[in-house]
């Protein structure tokens, strides 16, 4: 029998695709703000280290400074308030993933460096208030990943050891945060990183599909 008792999911890129409509919310921002728009796929190396570092990397190198940062920030919240979900939609075999899952008595949380608000409203809009047993998003009293603070305190809360999580993300952050909080790091290739960067950063496992994250139980 497997150890491990937990999985701890990032969300954008993970579990959902939320990138054009995160893409979409950021560049009407820039618009409104008169700087230069980015294609799509470039957001993929903008998003993961939550917002503030999302408003730096889309504005120009001469605009970074505070008060375009918080500016960016402030109507970032306004946009993609109100149209986080235009778009956005879990990936292929996702749903099938967490049901089996659930199935073998796996506990479910996530952990996102998207704003607390926004991670608990997509996920409740999503998945339903009962697939996950703890859903947590940035907020101010915990540092961001890649720092393991949230990753430990979550497995604190519902009385497991870090040991005992698998840890599935996609990008750099989350397999540094993984391995910092002393879980399972597991990389989801059909995020928004490659491969290389997750083996890199300490992937002990790389997924092509969802459903291979059985293997490991």
């Amino acid at each position: 029998m497997s150890h491990f008792k937990a999985v701890l999911f990032d969300l954008d890129g993970t579990l959902l695709d939320t990138l054009d409509d995160l893409a979409d919310s950021m560049n009407r921002v820039l618009t409104l703000m008169k700087f230069p728009l980015h294609p799509a796929a470039a957001y993929k190396y903008f998003v993961g280290d939550g917002m503030e570092e999302l408003a730096r990397r889309v504005l120009p190198e001469t605009a970074r400074d505070n008060q375009n940062i918080q500016r960016c920030i402030d109507n970032m919240k306004q946009e993609y308030g109100e149209h986080w979900a235009d778009r956005s939609k879990p990936y292929a075999g996702i749903r099938e993933m967490l049901n089996s899952l659930q199935k073998e008595g796996i506990r479910l949380v996530i952990l996102s460096n998207k704003p607390d608000n926004f991670t608990k409203a997509t996920v409740g809009h999503f998945f339903g208030k009962d697939m996950f047993e703890f859903v947590a998003g940035a907020r101010p009293e915990i540092k961001k990943k890649p720092d393991p603070a949230g990753a430990i305190s979550i497995a604190g809360k519902i009385g497991l050891n870090p040991s005992q999580f698998l840890y599935l993300g996609d990008t750099a952050t989350d397999m540094n945060t993984a391995v910092r909080a002393g879980m399972f790091p597991l990389g989801a290739l059909w995020g928004f990183r490659t491969a290389d960067e997750l083996r890199e950063s300490g992937a002990r496992g790389l997924l092509e599909t969802p459903g291979e994250i059985l293997n490991y139980l």
